[in-house]
């Protein structure tokens, strides 16, 4: 039976749809949903036909340098594609640039796609979960939305989630996106680097790690009640390091300093190493919470304007009603109440005190007073309550993915920002190319 309520559409005017109308427009998402696949694949047929014409005699020569060093043209890998269909993966025989160029024959073939999801290995597809299978509604892709993430260093989610996100979201005008991401997160990535434990910039030490190894590590100092300063270095961060003595020993003296930014990746591929992972503190802050709502440990917000630390904490006990957000503060407190402050941050039995007055001052105070704070994890989170607020929002995931986030910043904040970013980025590169050069490394 069909019940008027069933048709509700929410919005600001609180209209509803009429039942007849809303089954009607239900009754055409089928034959969309096929056309927009058919669309697609036309689309996959009609690029790999023109990029196998405009390539054809570098094909002719790739396939002829692969017969004369191995005596075989093209090689196979057997893979897992659409519906679990296995295929044979083709590339051309040896290690000759242009090898995965024969991969626009699988495209013709119908075997994979442009974008969609890395192919799988047998192996691997039976070990996927249950959740996981919707992967196999949509065609493997050359470019997938995992690999895009891991070259520009976001890659946070398991790669089966980000694999389902686009089965469920997938559309034409979605995949022409994640190509042009692609193409610009191969830049970015650069080739294949070493990846050190640790990086160094400008003589300051920084653990090249995963967002996963790093959540272990706060909650491992935690278990053990172990004081511990960490702390995120950005390109703006190195730059003041660069010339304030005080606020660099403090990064000397931290247990640890984590990278944050599409600039360190950027000076990374200069240094001629990769980083595992931009573990900017905006996207541990969600992890450190599920952590901490699991495991049962507390956290003080200390910092921002009024009131934006207490919407933080409503917004993340809402998300995590097992969280304890044991204390709040804001930021604009005299000398003379400072006291008071530490002494409600240590009363409140917090493991972790997470300061955002932004750099340096939120490290050289965090330093001025180690030994009379309790919390044994301290952390330098920045502007980070302003986002989990609500009250400045975060850039959309695709820019993100293509290291643009400081270009969103720079468009909210000009007048605050033009400096950091106009001025600031450029001015950190040409110090790595100096440190790469050997002349500027401290």
């Amino acid at each position: 039976m069909i019940r008027k309520q069933d048709f509700e559409i929410p919005g600001p005017l609180g209209r509803r749809q009429r039942p007849l109308r809303a089954l009607w427009l239900r009754s055409l998402l089928p034959p969309l949903m096929v056309l927009g696949g058919l669309l697609s694949r036309f689309i996959d047929v009609m690029i790999a036909l023109l990029l196998l014409l405009l390539l054809l005699p570098l094909l002719l020569l790739r396939g002829a340098i692969a017969h004369w060093r191995s005596g075989r043209v093209l090689e196979a890998t057997r893979l897992v594609g659409r519906f679990r269909i296995p295929f044979m993966r083709l590339r051309f025989a040896g290690s000759a640039p242009g090898a995965e160029l024969a991969v626009l024959l699988n495209i013709l073939r119908g075997d994979m796609a442009i974008a969609g999801p890395r192919p799988l290995t047998e192996a691997e597809a039976e070990h996927l979960s249950v959740d996981a299978v919707v992967r196999f509604t949509v065609r493997p892709g050359v470019f997938s939305p995992y690999r895009l993430r891991r070259r520009t260093g976001i890659a946070y989610a398991p790669e089966a989630q980000v694999d389902s996100e686009y089965a469920y979201a997938q559309t034409t005008g979605g995949d022409a996106g994640l190509i042009v991401r692609s193409l610009i997160g191969e830049v970015l990535g650069g080739g294949e680097a070493p990846t050190p434990p640790m990086l160094e910039f400008f003589g300051i030490p920084i653990v090249n790690t995963t967002m996963p190894e790093a959540v272990d590590w706060i909650a491992e100092r935690v278990r053990a009640r172990e004081p511990a300063l960490l702390t995120f270095v950005n390109p703006d961060c190195l730059n003041i390091a660069y010339v304030d003595a005080a606020y660099r020993q403090i990064l000397l003296d931290a247990a640890r300093v984590l990278p944050d930014g599409i600039g360190i990746h950027i000076g990374c591929r200069m240094l001629g190493v990769a980083l595992q992972a931009n573990v900017n503190g905006t996207d541990l802050f969600p992890k450190l919470c599920e952590r901490a709502a699991q495991t049962g440990f507390g956290l003080f917000l200390l910092g921002a304007r009024p009131g934006i630390a207490e919407a933080v904490a409503a917004n993340l006990q809402a998300q995590y009603p097992n969280l304890t957000i044991a204390g709040t503060h804001h930021g604009y407190f005299s000398p003379d109440e400072e006291g008071a402050v530490i002494e409600q941050i240590n009363a409140s039995g917090a493991a972790v005190l997470l300061v955002a007055f932004g750099v340096p001052r939120q490290e050289a105070w965090l330093a001025a007073h180690q030994a009379r704070l309790h919390p044994p994890v301290r952390m330098g989170v920045g502007g980070l309550f302003d986002f989990y607020s609500g009250r400045i929002p975060r850039a959309p995931v695709w820019m993100r993915e293509i290291g643009l986030e400081w270009v969103w910043r720079l468009l909210q904040e000009p007048g605050r920002m033009w400096r950091r970013y106009v001025i600031g980025n450029p001015l950190f590169l040409y110090r790595v190319w100096r440190q790469a050069r050997g002349g500027g490394g401290s």
